[in-house]
């Protein structure tokens, strides 16, 4: 008898039993995880709907994203005296690829299909909202 020891995105445990979170933006859901280490990483397993998007944000730790699937935009921002001006073009990053941010960096996020993230955060998670 042969048995399926086979799984893929859709079929998979790990995308299952992500929440809402309250103040959020639209279309995202997230499954998470605290660990005890209080040197360690927060991971998040993040889905976004396309078409949704994130205000400018930081965080106080340094991050990375790895794209399971879709595709993502970010725009980085630096505040002056009349508030947040676009800094460089948006990074677009792909299924399979990671981007990094470090910690206190100004940026937003546009999901331009539906995405499947692992987001890492260094230690605990925390965002500010930019403006």
């Amino acid at each position: 008898m042969s048995q399926d020891n086979t799984s893929a995105s859709a079929t998979s445990a790990i995308w299952q039993h992500h929440i809402t979170v309250p103040d959020t933006p639209e279309g995202f859901t997230v499954r998470t995880t605290y660990p005890t280490n209080p040197d360690g990483a927060e991971v998040m397993l993040e889905q976004w709907q396309a078409g949704s998007a994130e205000p400018p944000h930081s965080h106080p730790g340094d991050d990375m994203t790895v794209v399971v699937e879709g595709k993502m935009a970010i725009q980085f921002f630096t505040k002056g005296d009349d508030g947040l001006a676009t800094d460089g073009e948006p990074v677009i990053l792909n299924q399979g690829e990671a981007g990094y941010i470090r910690a206190g960096r100004i940026h937003d996020a546009s999901y331009l299909e539906d995405c499947k993230l692992v987001y890492v955060h260094d230690r605990a998670f925390g965002v500010k909202a930019e403006s």
